[in-house]
């Protein structure tokens, strides 16, 4: 199926084919409701269950369990009758819930009654010094490329940060057979300490036995550095060394082939920004979330937000919260309503999800430093803007990430700021010394993604569109 073979016309549209937009897709086509799903991918999954139709992976203990508990809810949508149409990048959604749609070199408008987000989560920046260099890629990078190729890193590779998904993927490439040479945890004491404090929420999840497993089973084979309070990637060319500091002591330094940065995921928020989602700071998990109400929905009227791009929370409370936001939508367009799940058990289960998640912010929660880096080090990628640069751009007079944006254009690239964004707000957040909720986020306006001028300007136009800018 490709774009042009597709109805114009939607009762809902999802945008994501991750555990969130399966989930929603499968309750509202069951209501009857014409559903489409659009993702940019190869095959549906999302980030969490990336390539599990066609993972080369075939030895089942080496992606886990949770993994593949992601083969019940594909099953169930691949059934459902949603249609889905991989490898579709949305580039724009307004108010009028029309979207912007492209594929294999040509862009369409869709429109739907009614519209869910379920764009996921991306991996936080961790801008320490040579963080740009070849050899230097984030463990959710090289999760995807073992999941999606079956291939593990090879040589002196090591592994930098804190975070489940860190310790996941770790236990993952020993259990494909390579080999890690080190951790540099840089989690702290007082964290552990803290996080204590709600530890009443964890005890009753399912995470507690298998974390400690899976952490149990990674330090059994792999050296750890624990208090790992400085970062910096040498290299001439490419990344060559690690030198770091452990708490007091003194710098110490690691050669190396391959370094993975991780320091936790936050939500992927730049298509509902762009159509107007009014958004907040969250101070538990350092980043931007929409305000959404208990079924996803937001300030747009029918436009929700499902799974982790409506905070983080992991892939099983991502479909209970797809769940939600489709019996949200079949009830609005009066769908089959005997084909719904029971939302009261949703709720139950959903809260017992997230119950853990106030354990494991503070547990894994990226230090200052590591977030908000000075001096030379790198922040925009795109356009090689430094930490320095915005610092002094912020001395003469703007005060918020648009204005700087004008003065250096950060947040400018083909990322448009998906690199750079938290970074940019906190350091301007820091030097003004406010909240980061109120220095804001970029301004973004569609494309939100890159696509062609010749495929925008292909669009098929509507008359009045025609009449808009066309002299009678």
């Amino acid at each position: 199926m490709t774009l042009a073979d597709l109805e114009r016309d939607w009762d809902v549209i999802v945008v994501g084919a991750g555990p969130a937009g399966m989930a929603a897709a499968t309750v509202t086509a069951r209501a009857g409701l014409r559903t489409l799903v659009l993702d940019e991918n190869a095959g549906v999954g999302g980030q969490v269950w990336r390539a599990i139709k066609s993972t080369p992976v075939l030895s089942r203990p080496v992606l886990g369990p949770d993994y593949w508990a992601g083969e019940e809810v594909v099953r169930a949508f691949e059934a459902s009758g949603a249609r889905h149409l991989c490898g579709a990048t949305v580039w724009s959604l307004d108010r009028a819930l029309e979207l912007g749609v492209s594929q294999a070199g040509r862009s369409r408008l869709l429109s739907a009654k009614r519209v869910i987000l379920a764009t996921g989560a991306l991996e936080r920046p961790f801008p320490v010094p040579g963080w740009t260099l070849p050899g230097v890629m984030t463990v959710g990078g090289a999760q995807t490329v073992l999941k999606a190729s079956g291939l593990v890193p090879s040589g002196r590779v090591v592994l930098v940060g804190l975070g489940p998904l860190l310790w996941l993927f770790a236990h993952q490439v020993l259990a494909a057979g390579g080999r890690i040479q080190a951790i540099l945890d840089t989690s702290q004491p007082e964290q552990r300490r803290e996080a204590a404090r709600h530890a009443l929420g964890f005890l009753r999840s399912s995470y507690l036995a298998k974390g400690l497993k899976l952490m149990a089973a990674v330090r059994r084979r792999v050296r750890v550095v624990t208090g790992v309070s400085d970062i910096e990637v040498e290299g001439a060319g490419r990344a060559q060394a690690v030198v770091y500091r452990r708490g007091r002591e003194g710098r110490e330094r690691m050669l190396v082939d391959t370094v993975l940065l991780h320091q936790g995921v936050v939500p992927n928020v730049n298509l509902a920004m762009a159509a107007g989602v009014v958004h907040r700071w969250s101070e538990s998990q350092l980043c931007f979330v929409p305000d959404t109400g208990s079924l996803g929905q937001t300030n747009v009227e029918g436009i929700a937000v499902a799974g982790d791009g409506a905070g983080i929370a992991g892939a099983e409370a991502a479909v209970a919260r797809g769940e939600l936001a489709g019996v949200a939508a079949a009830r609005a367009l009066r769908g089959r309503e005997d084909s719904l799940p029971d939302e009261a058990a949703l709720r139950r289960r959903l809260a017992r999800y997230e119950a853990a998640r106030p354990f494991l912010d503070v547990l894994f929660r990226p230090a200052d430093r590591f977030r908000v880096p000075d001096g030379s080090t790198i922040v925009c990628r795109c356009e090689e803007v430094t930490a320095r640069d915005i610092v002094e751009a912020v001395q003469i007079g703007p005060e918020g990430p648009n204005q700087v944006k004008s003065f250096l254009r950060c947040g400018m690239g083909p990322c448009q700021g998906r690199l750079c964004g938290l970074t940019v707000t906190e350091l301007i957040a820091r030097t003004r010394g406010v909240n980061p909720g109120d220095v804001g986020y970029f301004r973004l306006r569609p494309p939100v993604k890159p696509v062609p001028l010749a495929e925008i300007a292909g669009l098929e136009a509507s008359e009045a569109a025609v009449k808009a800018v066309v002299r009678s």
